[in-house]
């Protein structure tokens, strides 16, 4: 098998992944929440795999960078800028401060799920712009 079609399958794969874990850690902001937190009831886990998931997104979208000589089509930097958007959502979303209340938590989860669908959606339509 080629190497670029493996690299690109263990890419989604771990994308696949990441939206799994996406779903089941945002379900903590909806049951058992405690003082304005997230349940903590699998943190360690959920957490550890999101890290992964997104690492080996990370790790692999480089590679296939890479192989493809840096030559990308125009939407695939608003993929980029998307991708920190959701990294910068989860982060303040599952930040350990009690002054963030449940429902601006809840806000910072609709922003990262608008910006996996659009990435979902670049990825599915490929527009052509210009």
């Amino acid at each position: 098998m080629d190497i670029h079609l493996v690299v690109k399958i263990v890419h989604m794969s771990s994308a696949a992944l990441a939206m799994l874990i996406f779903v089941l850690r945002a379900s903590t902001l909806f049951i058992g929440t405690q003082n304005q937190q997230p349940n903590p009831k699998g943190h360690v886990g959920f957490v550890a795999m999101q890290h992964l998931s997104y690492t080996l997104l990370v790790v692999t979208g480089v590679a296939l960078l890479v192989m493809n000589k840096f030559q990308v089509q125009p939407w695939f930097y608003a993929k980029i800028v998307l991708f920190l958007v959701l990294l910068s959502s989860q982060i303040k979303v599952y930040k350990k401060d009690d002054s963030i209340l449940l429902a601006q938590r809840r806000a910072g989860l609709m922003i990262g799920i608008i910006a996996f669908v659009a990435i979902i959606s670049l990825i599915i339509i490929k527009p052509v712009f210009g």
